[in-house]
């Protein structure tokens, strides 16, 4: 297989609709081994499009050039109440692919 699968946390805002469900938003994602690319993702929100909409935002970033430009992108299109936990978790799930990535 040549990816890997990685997850990201963060908690969420109270009074969201994730939020009655998971106290923490989590981001996952399926990277490519050899470029670091996100291949596909998923996140905990609470509806279809919202999740559909973060897989589409996410997918294709190298996480080998920083997460910066995927979080941008949230802030610049994700205007609902996770976006700060949506840009956190990103940044745990960076942290988690340098753990990966040392671990090699």
């Amino acid at each position: 297989m040549n990816t890997v699968f990685i997850a990201g946390h963060a908690r969420l805002p109270s009074g969201m609709a994730a939020q009655n469900m998971f106290e923490t938003l989590t981001i996952t994602a399926e990277i490519d081994r050899k470029y670091g690319v996100i291949v596909a993702a998923s996140c905990t929100l609470a509806t279809d499009h919202g999740r559909d909409f973060v897989q589409q935002l996410l997918r294709g970033y190298s996480l080998q050039d920083g997460i910066e430009e995927a979080v941008e992108a949230v802030k610049q299109h994700y205007f609902g109440k996770a976006g700060n936990a949506l840009a956190s978790a990103l940044k745990d799930l960076h942290k988690q692919y340098g753990v990966y990535i040392e671990k090699r």
